[in-house]
């Protein structure tokens, strides 16, 4: 049974007596497996006074002193790097090949990137006279979800570190215990007191009061897209900036010319990674109409390969979904997916065969799903694949285009030059050509609804940074 009965403020593990507590359950089999404090207004001062004291000298480190801290946090990260993945099994289901094969792991590649990038990273820029600065913005909130909950604190707490900025974070309540990880590499890595410091608790007291706080000078949220409106809306009467990488509804087109056989297995399987809890999923498979049922008969192939079960289960490919709210939106979007007339090609409502314990759900696959159906417009977070047929290119760009999120999407095609042409003309932060590989050096977030700013690499230092003009500093003396 893990106990987060304290949070972690300016450096030290801070108990508050009668403090009330929120059992954590493990989505493999519904039981308690631990209890979390939540947290209130009170703690939040107490954090954000602890995050702003330690500005005044954090802002003003050197290079090299933070490429010292990041260097000391990813010799940390890595011994500890088993209990952060058996602490995000635990915590939001994920099987255990995933959790030390992508999960943690990722932690380390967000660290080691932000090193590198600080290496080489310029802090100023000459034009004649002026000297153009590049400062720490101040205080920044950070609210982080459960569906890849190592990953995006690692992305916002880099950047924050390597750039001079001091931090409070809230984990998700859903998951916390990967943070509570983190947090003890953080301090046995030496960071300065009050440079970080976690407040776990519910979005409404603690995260909106992050948010309305005027002593933070930035907001950096991943979540859902309403949960990034009330932020911003809670953040705008102290003009504080907030980046955001919200929902993604993201098209996968298949051109004519596609390899089905490899890319529809491939893009199958893909959709059922992390059950299907990924922003960026490619939930929608884009296919020329007279290839529907070649489509269909591959994809249905494909989802048989995937194995549901316990994630400690070395076999396990697909987890359960990492909550219980989550779990009952899912299974609502899949039977109104029956309900609207699209093709069940395989999986559906209800928990898989077998599977009487957990928030289990079945791997799933909708064929003749068209743009107007609910299964095709909103966001299911969850193992489900929908595969449109479209006429024309022209109409598969429109479709793809037509949705109020805009942070992922993809090509397939054997010839480049087609398939950067269709890319170029995506309403998308990111685009993968062919299954490329993910880069966290790139800058990493989305148009419209998806959110602002971008996270990974050199991109996300700029978000935390001022940008501050000295005029005169290079005249002559």
């Amino acid at each position: 049974m893990r106990k987060l009965h304290k949070h972690y403020i300016n450096g030290t593990w801070v108990g508050v007596p009668g403090a009330a507590f929120k059992d954590v359950i493990n989505p493999a089999n519904e039981k308690k497996s631990g209890e979390m404090v939540l947290g209130t207004v009170a703690e939040v001062d107490m954090a954000v006074a602890a995050a702003r004291k330690a500005f005044e000298t954090f802002a003003f480190t050197t290079k090299e002193e933070r490429l010292d801290i990041l260097a000391a946090i990813i010799e940390e990260y890595k011994k500890r790097i088993g209990d952060i993945a058996d602490a995000i099994t635990e915590e939001m289901g994920a099987p255990v090949q995933l959790a030390r094969g992508a999960h943690a792991p990722v932690g380390v590649g967000h660290m080691s990137t932000a090193l590198e990038v600080l290496k080489n990273f310029s802090f100023y820029q000459d034009r004649g006279l002026t000297r153009v600065l590049k400062e720490p913005i101040g205080v920044v909130g950070m609210i982080t979800p459960w569906n890849w909950p190592i990953n995006q604190i690692t992305c916002k707490v880099a950047p924050a570190i390597a750039t001079g900025c001091t931090m409070v974070l809230k984990p998700s309540e859903v998951a916390p215990y990967s943070c509570q990880v983190f947090t003890e590499i953080m301090h046995a890595a030496g960071v300065p007191a009050g440079v970080y410091n976690v407040v776990y608790g519910e979005g409404i007291p603690v995260g909106e009061a992050l948010a309305k706080h005027p002593d933070v000078d930035m907001m950096s949220v991943t979540g859902s897209t309403r949960m990034g409106a009330a932020v911003q809306a809670n953040a705008a009467p102290t003009i504080k900036r907030v980046t955001q990488e919200l929902g993604g509804k993201s098209a996968n087109i298949l051109l004519d010319d596609a390899d089905f056989e490899k890319a529809v297995t491939r893009e199958t399987l893909a959709a059922m990674r992390n059950t299907g809890q990924t922003c960026t999923l490619l939930s929608r498979m884009l296919v020329p109409a007279n290839r529907m049922d070649d489509a269909i008969a591959i994809a249905k192939k494909a989802v048989a390969k995937v194995v549901t079960g316990n994630p400690l289960d070395e076999a396990t490919t697909m987890g359960p979904i990492a909550n219980e709210r989550q779990y009952q939106t899912v299974q609502r979007l899949l039977q109104v997916g029956v309900d609207e007339g699209a093709t069940l090609v395989a999986g559906g409502p209800g928990k898989p065969e077998g599977i009487k314990e957990g928030y289990f759900v079945k791997p799933t696959v909708f064929g003749n799903v068209t743009p107007d159906m609910t299964i095709a417009r909103e966001e299911i977070f969850g193992p489900a694949l929908s595969i449109i047929g479209y006429e024309t290119e022209e109409e598969a760009i429109r479709i793809a285009n037509d949705s109020p999120y805009g942070l992922s999407g993809a090509v397939q095609s054997a010839d480049p030059e087609r398939a950067r042409r269709v890319a170029a003309r995506l309403r998308t932060g990111m685009v993968y050509i062919n299954g490329a590989a993910g880069d966290i050096s790139s800058p990493f977030g989305g148009y419209k609804q998806s959110g602002n700013g971008r996270e990974w690499g050199e991109h996300a230092f700029h978000d935390f940074l001022e940008v501050k003009s000295v005029l005169g500093y290079n005249a002559a003396e």
